[in-house]
């Protein structure tokens, strides 16, 4: 056998993720997102610029494609490890003119790390962003629209909102320089990731995750202290409307998030769920990402990730409490003698083309048939035997009951549908 590759997995029961996109793709259409589509493979460049090249993501888990065209002088391409970058890359190059340009994409990413709970190295996001959005209102309504579908639609209970305030790029000097001499007069106590985004992305140190290293950056200089006159004045507008329209958040002094393109908003909803891997939905304010991908001007923009697969454990404990739709009835088409085959395509043609879900069992014998339609779950068989053959009828017959009934074969669709 050769099995899957690591870090993926088979889904043999769709339901639960059906329903999750379907659920987020319409509440998503109510607040005039539209959905888009863009490739699985993109340049390694586009996160190279976008992301950051110390990043996590591009110096260590992204799926480089390798082939002879790459020694060849072409560029390289990779499986796309996030979709931002795509959509950005999508409105500039598809020379999109009329903002704010609101958007969502649901697929797969590819990051290569170390499988385990919630973390896959193909997983599943639903990206939403608004490009051309100056106002931090806008952020508001995302974030506040993110929390209708997890509270309100999703019905979820136990999370938590995240939010901080990066400023702008004159505000995180000032804070890089304190943040450096904090750095430089705890450097013996630092782990050697920390060592090496101190010279590399020095924001990126109050991202790790190593207990010690947590416990010391609680004493470290907070960002939202070093920011300028105006940067304060969104920061404490965005907390004042998030307050007026009754969203619960945590302020986190330390939550940078882990991609170099963010600026301003920054937020995470996490629950205790999940164990470590806590986060279910992440994002943020990026005013400088259009221009630097290629576009004529920068868009100030905004936006989030939902990861399905995590979304989807919190959700697998409380299937009980979602509408999730019932699977229409099964009517299960049995001939009895190979004689019945030709009518019996037949009849198992009309019911499809009449919207009814249809199965036709033509191997094994009767028992086995029947047994089958049972597991299938089948509302009802319908038998074609000789005597149903030559009276244009069929047998129905319902499995909960045993009761049986003849029907014309030119009303067994109207048939079933009443029953």
């Amino acid at each position: 056998m050769i099995p899957r590759v690591r870090g993926t997995r088979d889904f043999l029961d769709l339901k639960l993720m059906n329903f999750t996109l379907e659920t987020i793709k319409k509440h998503l259409k109510k607040y005039h997102f539209h959905e888009i589509m863009t490739p699985l493979l993109e340049p390694v460049a586009l996160f190279k610029r976008s992301l950051g090249i110390e990043t996590d993501v591009v110096s260590k888990e992204m799926f480089v494609v390798s082939s002879s065209s790459v020694e060849k002088g072409d560029e390289e391409i990779c499986l796309r490890p996030e979709a931002t970058a795509s959509v950005v890359r999508a409105f500039v190059e598809n020379g999109i003119q009329t903002v704010p340009w609101k958007v969502f994409l649901c697929g797969q990413m590819f990051r290569y790390e170390r499988p385990q709970k919630g973390r896959y190295r193909e997983f599943f996001q639903c990206s939403l962003e608004i490009i051309g959005a100056p106002s931090l209102m806008h952020d508001v309504q995302i974030i506040t629209m993110l929390d209708r579908l997890f509270r309100s639609v999703f019905r979820l209970e136990v999370y938590a909102l995240h939010i901080n305030f990066l400023g702008c790029p004159t505000d995180r000097i000032a804070f890089k320089e304190q943040l450096g001499t904090f750095l430089d007069a705890h450097s013996t106590a630092l782990c050697a990731t920390c060592l090496k985004r101190r010279t590399t992305n020095i924001l990126r140190v109050l991202d790790c995750k190593n207990p010690d290293c947590q416990k010391l950056y609680t004493q470290a200089p907070q960002l939202t202290d070093c920011l300028c006159t105006q940067c304060t004045s969104e920061w404490k507008s965005v907390q004042h409307r998030l307050e007026e329209l009754s969203v619960p958040f945590v302020h986190m002094p330390r939550l940078v998030r882990g991609l170099d393109y963010y600026n301003k908003t920054v937020f995470e909803f996490v629950s205790p769920l999940l164990g470590a891997q806590s986060t279910f939905c992440g994002g943020g304010r990026y005013d400088h990402l259009v221009a630097q991908i290629g576009g004529k001007e920068d868009q100030p923009s905004v936006g989030a990730a939902i990861g399905i697969d995590r979304l989807i454990l919190m959700l697998e404990t409380m299937q009980d409490l979602l509408p999730i739709p019932f699977d229409s009835a099964l009517f299960v088409i049995i001939p009895l003698s190979e004689e019945q085959h030709p009518l019996a395509l037949q009849v198992a043609d009309t019911l499809i083309h009449n919207g009814l879900h249809t199965e036709l069992l033509i191997d094994g014998s009767l028992k086995a048939m029947m047994r089958k339609a049972d597991k299938y779950g089948a509302k009802a068989v319908i038998l074609i035997g000789t005597d149903e053959q030559s009276t244009g009828t069929v047998t129905v017959k319902t499995l909960q009951t045993g009761a049986e009934s003849k029907i014309k074969q030119t009303d067994l669709a109207q048939y079933l549908k009443q029953g």
